[in-house]
């Protein structure tokens, strides 16, 4: 059974996607959608990324509530720079943060979480992911955001994924 169907919410939500698309619960339809929900995950599987093994569950509610307490003072401080652009102009810089995280979803976490903070953007990894190149928009002492960023995302996600 787990061979016809390897993701049986995702053929589901195919064949209900494709009766909404065509506003019709005809036999053809029906008959299309379920190929669709069939066949779809069965040729996408080998697509598909190892499972993860989540060990902290108390950790990634820590590690949401801090990264929208950090969007929310980023936007701000991100508005703040821009205003007075002309009396103190942003200090940007790229900067080389050292990783211990290896594991991919882990680095796929901590890509978005750099991605949705205003003022930092991720530039680059290196192919061994031992360093990580981000562009910090406004930033006062280096050695410092890279203490703060490893403390504050790095590590509980490190606890989370490895």
């Amino acid at each position: 059974m787990r061979r016809l169907f390897p993701a049986p919410l995702l053929s589901l939500s195919l064949l209900l996607l494709w009766l909404v698309l065509n506003v019709s619960v005809s036999p053809g339809n029906l008959l299309l959608g379920a190929l669709l929900g069939i066949l779809a995950p069965i040729l996408m599987a080998p697509l598909r990324p190892l499972s993860v093994r989540i060990s902290h569950p108390g950790t990634v509610v820590r590690l949401i509530v801090r990264v929208g307490i950090d969007v929310l003072v980023s936007n701000l401080q991100v508005a703040r720079s821009v205003w007075t652009a002309k009396r103190h102009p942003p200090r940007s810089r790229f900067v080389h943060i050292p990783l211990e995280l290896r594991d991919a979803h882990g680095l796929a976490a901590l890509s978005m979480i750099t991605t949705v903070i205003p003022g930092t953007i991720w530039s680059e990894l290196a192919l061994d992911r031992s360093v990580l190149l981000l562009h910090v928009f406004d930033l006062d002492d280096e050695a410092q955001f890279i203490e703060h960023f490893k403390h504050t995302y790095e590590r509980p996600l490190m606890e989370i994924f490895e």
